[in-house]
Protein backbone atom coordinates (compact mmCIF):
# COMPACT_ATOMS: atom_id res chain seq x y z
CA UNK A 1 0.00 0.00 0.00
CA UNK A 2 1.33 3.18 -1.05
CA UNK A 3 2.33 5.88 1.79
CA UNK A 4 -0.15 8.70 2.08
CA UNK A 5 1.38 12.25 3.54
CA UNK A 6 -0.94 14.74 4.88
CA UNK A 7 -0.70 18.31 3.29
CA UNK A 8 -0.03 19.67 6.63
CA UNK A 9 3.38 17.50 6.39
CA UNK A 10 4.59 18.45 3.21
CA UNK A 11 7.82 20.37 3.38
CA UNK A 12 10.42 22.30 1.20
CA UNK A 13 11.95 19.89 -1.19
CA UNK A 14 9.63 17.25 -0.65
CA UNK A 15 7.77 14.94 -3.43
CA UNK A 16 4.38 13.95 -3.41
CA UNK A 17 1.87 12.80 -6.25
CA UNK A 18 -1.00 14.78 -6.88
CA UNK A 19 -3.53 14.14 -9.36
CA UNK A 20 -1.83 11.31 -10.60
CA UNK A 21 1.71 13.45 -11.26
CA UNK A 22 4.76 13.96 -9.63
CA UNK A 23 5.12 17.42 -7.50
CA UNK A 24 8.12 18.77 -5.35
CA UNK A 25 6.92 21.52 -2.78
CA UNK A 26 8.75 24.83 -3.03
CA UNK A 27 7.28 26.41 -0.52
CA UNK A 28 4.96 25.54 2.22
CA UNK A 29 2.82 27.95 4.32
CA UNK A 30 0.53 27.07 7.09
CA UNK A 31 -1.98 29.23 8.13
CA UNK A 32 -4.46 28.75 11.31
CA UNK A 33 -7.51 29.87 11.94
CA UNK A 34 -8.38 32.47 14.24
CA UNK A 35 -11.60 31.56 14.81
CA UNK A 36 -13.40 28.84 16.26
CA UNK A 37 -14.27 25.90 13.75
CA UNK A 38 -12.44 27.58 10.89
CA UNK A 39 -10.02 24.93 8.83
CA UNK A 40 -6.16 25.28 8.63
CA UNK A 41 -4.90 25.56 5.54
CA UNK A 42 -1.88 24.72 3.70
CA UNK A 43 -0.25 26.97 0.95
CA UNK A 44 1.91 25.30 -1.39
CA UNK A 45 4.24 26.40 -4.15
CA UNK A 46 4.93 23.08 -6.15
CA UNK A 47 7.20 22.43 -9.22
CA UNK A 48 5.32 20.01 -11.55
CA UNK A 49 8.33 17.72 -12.06
CA UNK A 50 7.01 16.33 -15.45
CA UNK A 51 6.05 19.86 -17.46
CA UNK A 52 8.64 22.10 -15.13
CA UNK A 53 5.46 24.36 -14.55
CA UNK A 54 5.37 26.23 -11.37
CA UNK A 55 2.35 27.36 -9.26
CA UNK A 56 0.55 27.88 -5.72
CA UNK A 57 -2.54 25.49 -4.79
CA UNK A 58 -4.02 25.86 -1.13
CA UNK A 59 -5.26 22.49 0.76
CA UNK A 60 -6.64 21.71 3.81
CA UNK A 61 -4.39 20.60 6.73
CA UNK A 62 -5.87 16.75 6.28
CA UNK A 63 -5.52 16.38 2.68
CA UNK A 64 -3.91 13.28 1.69
CA UNK A 65 -1.01 12.82 -1.18
CA UNK A 66 0.77 9.72 -2.11
CA UNK A 67 4.57 9.03 -2.46
CA UNK A 68 5.12 9.39 -5.47
CA UNK A 69 7.10 6.17 -7.37
CA UNK A 70 10.56 7.72 -7.78
CA UNK A 71 13.44 6.44 -8.20
CA UNK A 72 16.84 8.27 -7.79
CA UNK A 73 19.83 6.49 -10.43
CA UNK A 74 23.77 7.48 -10.04
CA UNK A 75 24.59 7.97 -13.83
CA UNK A 76 27.97 9.40 -15.19
CA UNK A 77 27.90 11.62 -18.06
CA UNK A 78 29.25 10.10 -21.38
CA UNK A 79 28.31 12.60 -24.39
CA UNK A 80 25.85 14.34 -26.06
CA UNK A 81 24.86 13.88 -29.77
CA UNK A 82 21.82 15.05 -31.97
CA UNK A 83 19.26 12.99 -29.99
CA UNK A 84 20.55 14.11 -26.53
CA UNK A 85 22.98 13.46 -23.67
CA UNK A 86 24.07 9.98 -22.74
CA UNK A 87 24.68 8.85 -19.40
CA UNK A 88 25.35 5.49 -17.79
CA UNK A 89 23.84 3.88 -14.88
CA UNK A 90 26.51 3.49 -12.49
CA UNK A 91 24.99 -0.27 -11.23
CA UNK A 92 22.99 -1.92 -14.34
CA UNK A 93 25.72 -0.09 -16.54
CA UNK A 94 23.16 0.70 -18.82
CA UNK A 95 22.81 3.61 -21.03
CA UNK A 96 20.13 6.03 -20.29
CA UNK A 97 18.89 9.31 -22.93
CA UNK A 98 18.35 12.67 -21.59
CA UNK A 99 16.69 14.94 -23.68
CA UNK A 100 17.17 18.80 -23.77
CA UNK A 101 13.75 19.35 -21.51
CA UNK A 102 15.55 17.63 -19.09
CA UNK A 103 18.56 18.84 -19.28
CA UNK A 104 18.65 22.60 -19.68
CA UNK A 105 21.76 24.31 -19.28
CA UNK A 106 23.59 21.61 -17.30
CA UNK A 107 25.80 20.84 -20.02
CA UNK A 108 27.45 24.41 -19.06
CA UNK A 109 28.78 22.54 -15.98
CA UNK A 110 29.50 18.79 -17.25
CA UNK A 111 32.43 17.29 -18.16
CA UNK A 112 32.97 13.53 -19.68
CA UNK A 113 32.98 11.25 -16.25
CA UNK A 114 30.72 13.75 -13.86
CA UNK A 115 28.88 11.46 -11.61
CA UNK A 116 24.88 12.85 -11.31
CA UNK A 117 21.79 11.93 -9.79
CA UNK A 118 18.53 11.10 -12.59
CA UNK A 119 15.50 11.14 -10.57
CA UNK A 120 13.00 8.89 -12.79
CA UNK A 121 9.02 8.69 -12.57
CA UNK A 122 7.55 5.02 -13.04
CA UNK A 123 10.65 4.05 -14.54
CA UNK A 124 11.12 7.49 -16.99
CA UNK A 125 13.92 10.05 -16.09
CA UNK A 126 12.14 13.36 -15.24
CA UNK A 127 14.81 15.43 -13.42
CA UNK A 128 18.69 16.02 -13.69
CA UNK A 129 20.59 16.67 -10.33
CA UNK A 130 24.69 18.08 -10.81
CA UNK A 131 26.72 17.68 -7.97
CA UNK A 132 26.97 20.77 -4.93
CA UNK A 133 30.51 22.26 -6.96
CA UNK A 134 32.07 21.27 -9.84
CA UNK A 135 35.77 21.32 -11.18
CA UNK A 136 36.50 23.17 -14.32
CA UNK A 137 39.60 24.47 -15.65
CA UNK A 138 40.06 28.36 -17.09
CA UNK A 139 40.53 28.84 -20.50
CA UNK A 140 40.81 32.09 -20.34
CA UNK A 141 40.58 35.07 -17.72
CA UNK A 142 40.68 38.59 -18.69
CA UNK A 143 44.36 40.29 -17.15
CA UNK A 144 43.53 41.63 -13.59
CA UNK A 145 44.03 45.13 -13.13
CA UNK A 146 47.40 46.13 -11.38
CA UNK A 147 46.46 47.60 -7.33
CA UNK A 148 42.91 46.44 -7.91
CA UNK A 149 43.81 43.74 -4.60
CA UNK A 150 43.03 46.40 -1.80
CA UNK A 151 38.99 46.54 -1.95
CA UNK A 152 38.90 42.59 -2.16
CA UNK A 153 35.80 42.33 -3.77
CA UNK A 154 37.20 42.64 -7.40
CA UNK A 155 36.15 40.45 -10.07
CA UNK A 156 36.92 39.73 -13.58
CA UNK A 157 35.18 38.00 -16.59
CA UNK A 158 36.90 33.92 -17.13
CA UNK A 159 35.43 31.78 -19.62
CA UNK A 160 35.59 27.62 -19.09
CA UNK A 161 36.28 24.40 -20.58
CA UNK A 162 32.46 24.11 -21.18
CA UNK A 163 32.48 27.26 -22.33
CA UNK A 164 30.48 28.98 -19.50
CA UNK A 165 31.55 32.32 -18.69
CA UNK A 166 31.42 33.46 -14.82
CA UNK A 167 32.71 36.33 -12.98
CA UNK A 168 35.93 35.24 -11.02
CA UNK A 169 38.52 37.11 -8.39
CA UNK A 170 41.07 39.20 -10.07
CA UNK A 171 43.30 36.58 -8.46
CA UNK A 172 42.40 33.85 -10.89
CA UNK A 173 44.72 33.00 -13.80
CA UNK A 174 44.12 30.98 -17.17
CA UNK A 175 44.77 27.51 -16.86
CA UNK A 176 43.74 27.01 -13.32
CA UNK A 177 40.74 24.98 -12.19
CA UNK A 178 38.28 26.03 -10.21
CA UNK A 179 35.14 25.07 -8.06
CA UNK A 180 31.71 26.31 -9.12
CA UNK A 181 28.48 26.11 -7.34
CA UNK A 182 26.53 24.57 -9.77
CA UNK A 183 23.12 25.81 -8.38
CA UNK A 184 24.54 29.40 -8.92
CA UNK A 185 26.86 29.36 -11.39
CA UNK A 186 29.56 31.51 -9.14
CA UNK A 187 33.00 31.21 -8.35
CA UNK A 188 33.75 28.84 -5.01
CA UNK A 189 37.22 28.62 -4.81
CA UNK A 190 40.74 27.36 -6.44
CA UNK A 191 41.33 23.22 -6.56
Amino acid sequence: MAVLIDAIDVKRKMAFEYENVPFQCLESDISTPTARGGQTLVRLRMRNMLTRGVFDKTFKAGDKFKEPDLQTIKASYLYSDGSGSHFMDQESFETILLGEDIMENALDLMLEGIIVQIETYNGNPIELTLPMQVELTVTYAEPGVRGDTASGGVTKNAKLETGLEIKVPSFVKEGEKIKVTTETREFAGRV
